[in-house]
């Protein structure tokens, strides 16, 4: 069963490192979309995926359940991403961010119920996001071109690359036993875009070209990850015709598009990425 597993991560990172390697041999308008046309493909194709599977599903979650369920299900998992978001934090530096990070997923683990209630955020302990990607952003490292890769959506090279190891140090991913893995993987997935349903129409409203505006948010919220704030956003690829005003509804339609195109993020904070994203 680990070799099972350890052949999935194989996969995906030849996957990642194939899209680098073509991103240096195609060329675009957009300098940091040199790969426009396969990904363009590609996010057709996971759009598909999604409308055909995956929102289904959740919306049959979303129906069987209710919302204090649902409530427990996403704290439990935001609780299981907390170890490897303290670990990026400290690596980035932060150590009292990564400190906090730990306090929350002792707290909650255990006066939580195992995450089912989020303790620490009504104690002042604020939930962060980090990962591999930001880390090597803090070191220094380019992002590389844009590509979108099969079911795993929106990446740069740097995101890519580095996500093999997000994967290994999500504990879902981590599961041995192949059966339990892939269900609590499932739930996750199901969870997460349960949360993002209706964000389609609001977006389809605020952009002409969904793919260019996706790409832009993606970009520009990494970049503003990366700098924990400094760098301010800006859509440098829309001008009056092509996208509506910024504005926070358009704002969270955007990260909930690129949420639920990114299937391995999707079921940890896509309601509170999206809200965030809406704030600053």
């Amino acid at each position: 069963m680990r070799n099972v597993f350890r052949s999935s991560r194989a996969g995906v990172a030849i996957a990642a490192l194939s899209a680098a390697l073509l991103a240096g041999c195609a060329s675009t308008g957009n300098p940091n979309d040199p790969l426009e046309g396969y990904n363009r493909a590609m996010f057709s194709f996971n759009d598909q995926v999604d409308k055909v599977v995956i929102k289904p599903a959740a919306q049959v979650y979303e129906t069987v359940l209710p919302s204090p369920v649902r409530t427990g299900v996403g704290n439990v998992f935001g609780n299981l991403a907390d170890p490897w978001i303290a670990l990026n934090n400290m690596l980035q530096g932060k150590f009292a961010e990564g400190m906090s990070d730990l306090m929350r997923f002792a707290l909650n683990s255990t006066w939580g119920l195992l995450g089912v209630l989020d303790i620490a955020s009504e104690a002042g302990l604020p939930k962060h996001d980090e990962d591999l990607g930001q880390t090597l952003g803090r070191w220094g490292v380019g992002e590389g071109a844009y590509i979108v890769l099969p079911f795993f959506g929106p990446r740069t090279v740097r995101d890519a690359v580095a996500m093999p190891a997000d994967m290994m140090g999500d504990t879902p991913f981590s599961i041995d036993h192949v059966p339990t893995r892939n269900t609590v993987t499932g739930t996750r997935v199901v969870h997460g875009r349960s949360v993002l349903l209706g964000s389609e129409r609001t977006l389809d409203e605020a952009a002409l070209d969904r793919y260019a505006f996706v790409r832009d948010f993606y970009l520009e919220q990494r970049r503003y990850k990366v700098s924990d704030g400094q760098q301010e956003r800006v859509y440098e690829d829309f001008d009056e015709q092509s996208a509506a005003p910024l504005g926070d509804e358009v704002d969270s339609a955007a990260a909930a598009a690129v949420e639920r195109l990114e299937l391995v993020e999707i079921g940890e904070l896509a309601f509170d990425r999206a809200r965030l994203s809406s704030t600053h």
